[in-house]
């Protein structure tokens, strides 16, 4: 093997081209086989195509045209015939030209430019574009689509940097440091005391709605879906239901119920949402009385009446 031979065909010689104007790389492989086996001054190489097969992996027909690809750009020439096989000889004298690497070099360039880009919108779009900022512990301000917040946020950095390279001067406080960074960021600060009583006042409204629920749910003749029966239950209440009024209708419910076939009685839930609890109880069975003279007396339909005066 020709060291300079090989050297040449790796990165020295100009880089075959195809009619399209792209880097042959499969001429290129196959001009470097043949290097291989040509003499330090490019000549002599006479691999058979079966040689130059097994060097490169290509099959017979694809190292046939890469010969013939190299033979018409001038890196190689026939130069007749040993041992039945053709020998060629390298155009060692051509060079590879400088714009080359340049070329490649700008190429690279371009590249991590476009990456560049690509992962700043990347980024960019999983921002989220919204009036609000977001204040954490005190130590770091998170601002979306606030020029002038994002400045101050880059002041306060600084300004702490400054504040720790100088240790006789008094740390400032983190109501002074909210102030200094943003009125915005102030405000939003202010708002969340508001916003978290509003919602440990509603929490404490449902803790009151559902106090007399455990006296209902004892009482409710169908124990079922607990949940969805809370949820009515304070649904009902912020109608305007009262809870005692519930739970006395429950009882009531309960012993209609009593006896009956159970997959006839309501769910707690469809029991509280159709207001149910407004309906007036079903009539007991038992002798109804009518007004008369003198005070009230049993009241019997006529054909009860003349069954009750022929037994007399």
């Amino acid at each position: 093997m020709s060291t300079e031979a090989v050297t040449w065909a790796m990165d020295q010689a100009p880089m075959p081209r195809t009619e399209k104007g792209k880097p042959d790389t499969t001429a290129r492989h196959v001009l470097q086989a043949l290097a291989e086996h040509a003499s330090p001054t490019g000549i002599d190489a006479h691999p058979s195509v079966l040689r130059i097969q097994y060097r490169t992996g290509y099959d017979r027909a694809t190292v046939q045209r890469a010969l013939r690809r190299l033979e018409k750009t001038g890196l190689i020439a026939k130069d007749g015939t040993r041992e039945g096989r053709t020998r060629y000889k390298l155009a060692m004298e051509l060079r590879r030209p400088t714009s080359d690497w340049s070329d490649l070099e700008r190429e690279e360039d371009e590249f991590r430019a476009a990456a560049a880009e690509r992962k700043r919108r990347s980024r960019s779009k999983g921002v989220t574009h919204a009036e609000s900022v977001t204040v954490t512990d005190g130590e770091g301000v998170t601002v979306t689509h606030a020029e002038s917040v994002t400045e101050g946020c880059h002041a306060l950095k600084v300004r702490s940097s400054r504040t720790e390279r100088s240790p006789n001067h008094q740390q400032p406080s983190d109501k002074q440091l909210l102030e200094d960074s943003s009125p915005a960021v102030a405000a939003i600060e202010l708002e969340q005391p508001a916003a978290k009583a509003q919602t440990k006042s509603s929490s404490e409204k449902t803790e009151h709605h559902l106090h007399a629920f455990g006296a209902f749910w004892s009482n409710y003749p169908k124990k079922r879906e607990i949940e969805a029966a809370k949820k009515a239950w304070i649904a009902a209440i912020e109608r305007g239901a009262e809870p005692q009024q519930m739970v006395d209708a429950a009882q009531s419910y309960a012993r209609e119920r009593f006896g009956q076939e159970p997959k006839y009685t309501k769910y707690p839930a469809t029991w509280l949402n159709k207001g149910c609890y407004a309906d007036e109880p079903d009539p007991q069975p038992g002798p109804q009385l009518r007004a008369v003279a003198g005070g009230w007396e049993p009241h019997r339909n006529p054909a009860d009446q003349s069954a009750y005066e022929e037994g007399l």
